[in-house]
């Protein structure tokens, strides 16, 4: 039985399908677009996330001074008020990423794709050639994980990560280093 599959024109692109199939990604809420302090207060203190990302940004005010900031959008607000109000906004509007699942960190990868080390260089996932399979419970994910979570793991430094980190970590260096020079890729999860 086949496991979940992630497709892309890179490995990198293909491990970061796959994950996403697998968790919800760092992202920004459509619903958070206000640009003036007064409008993300307004839309900050319309629900519970609001407010505690305002306590969590550390705005300190009573309650008759924050009435009279929304009643008038013209009210003179500290320019270091207007920062935390615009951080609690931020905050409120970015949604953290799930954590790499261990079933994930723990999985069988089968790459299929064009694979090189060395002067070895095939086309893997074929009649020819098996996928080039991976275990991945032998590879470190901290440096992947911590990327991730920061909603910076492009397909770029997936890819060198996972080589480094996992491949490597797995099977070693090949014979001159792993390289994936082809421009379709599926891996598949175990």
């Amino acid at each position: 039985m086949a496991g979940p599959t992630g497709r892309g024109n890179s490995l990198g692109a293909a491990l970061n399908d796959l994950l996403r199939s697998q968790v919800t990604p760092r992202h920004r809420l459509s619903t958070y677009t206000a640009k003036h302090w007064h409008a993300q207060l307004s839309q900050l203190t319309g629900t519970r996330r609001g407010y505690q990302a305002l306590e969590d940004a550390g705005l300190g005010v009573t309650t008759q001074t924050l009435i009279n900031w929304l009643s008038d959008p013209e009210y003179n607000v500290r320019r270091g008020y207007r920062d935390i109000i615009h951080t609690a906004y931020e905050n409120a509007a970015t949604v953290p990423a799930d954590p790499i699942p261990d079933h994930v960190k723990r999985g069988q990868f089968e790459i299929s794709g064009v694979v090189r080390t060395g002067e070895d260089e095939r086309e893997r996932g074929t009649r020819r050639a098996a996928p080039l399979r991976i275990d991945g419970s032998r590879g470190t994910w901290d440096d992947i994980e911590q990327l991730w979570l920061a909603g910076e793991l492009t397909d770029d430094e997936f890819e060198d990560h996972f080589i480094d980190d996992v491949i490597v970590e797995d099977i070693g260096e090949g014979t001159d280093g792993w390289e994936f020079p082809g421009a379709s890729y599926a891996v598949e999860l175990r």
